[in-house]
């Protein structure tokens, strides 16, 4: 399993970065796109959305993250539509009124959990490519460092109830990685952050790449699987790989903005 996940990364991490790097922004709105589709449609595999409902959700994704990148004034309208036809569709598929916020809750919880979270990313992404990368690269290295130090280090478990197997030297590793690896890309090439702001920058995203993970364990526990899917060899699901930067994302653009990064010309 250990080799088969370094393959794999040693396989992807160029890839996308390559992708990222050289390709323009609309090729970066097609990745989220795809990711999107494939993470929410993992999702609502773990909660048995089905039919209609589910098609229907995976048309309002894309329809979501497309209004993102074309026109962030409409955003909120395009989130506010979304909840009027999943409501509506419960409303007119279904006429028995018992359980219905049950069976609103998962495609609608979907849609804002996975696309609506993904946006911070095209906004990020108008940032600059390398922001991106830095997003990314700043989660995956937290997230290695946190494996690694929980195996190797962890004895006291860090919130068993939803995942067995986290512990507290697992999430100091994860910090600690978030801060190497914050402060190695800002000297490798993103100037604008000095030491300072790397160090906290990555103090803020090594934590919130924690409650991220812990968040889909949570929904995994509760829907009684292992993993999302199986789409990658040795990693699980697409979700089980983006769980992280999905918080992490809109925490990093919240940290430029109150930098004032974001707004730099």
């Amino acid at each position: 399993m250990h080799l088969k996940r370094v393959i794999v990364a040693a396989i992807l991490l160029p890839v996308f970065y390559l992708y990222i790097m050289h390709l323009p922004p609309r090729f970066f709105l097609i990745l989220m796109l795809g990711i999107s589709s494939l993470a929410i449609t993992e999702f609502y595999s773990m909660y048995q959305v089905r039919g209609i409902v589910k098609y229907s959700c995976l048309f309002l994704g894309i329809f979501v993250l497309s209004t993102s990148y074309f026109s962030q004034e409409l955003l909120f309208n395009t989130i506010a539509i979304s909840v009027i036809l999943i409501t509506s569709m419960r409303l007119f598929f279904k006429k028995d009124p018992l359980s219905s916020l049950q069976d609103i809750s998962p495609p609608l919880l979907g849609l804002l959990y996975i696309p609506a979270l993904l946006t911070f990313q095209i906004q990020i992404r108008e940032l600059g490519p390398e922001w991106i990368i830095f997003l990314y690269a700043l989660v995956w290295v937290s997230d290695s460092f946190a494996y690694y130090a929980g195996k190797g280090f962890g004895k006291r478990k860090l919130y068993t109830a939803v995942s067995p197997h986290k512990t507290v030297a697992g999430a100091v590793g994860s910090v600690a990685g978030g801060v190497l690896c914050s402060l190695l890309l800002s000297y490798a090439f993103i100037p604008l952050l000095t030491a300072s702001s790397a160090i906290i920058i990555g103090i803020i995203m090594g934590v919130t790449t924690i409650i991220g993970d812990l968040v889909e364990s949570m929904f995994k526990r509760d829907a009684g699987v292992k993993d999302s899917g199986l789409i990658i060899p040795g990693h699980g699901g697409i979700l089980d790989k983006i769980d992280g930067v999905l918080f992490s994302g809109p925490v990093l653009y919240f940290l430029l903005s109150a930098t004032g990064i974001a707004h730099s010309p």
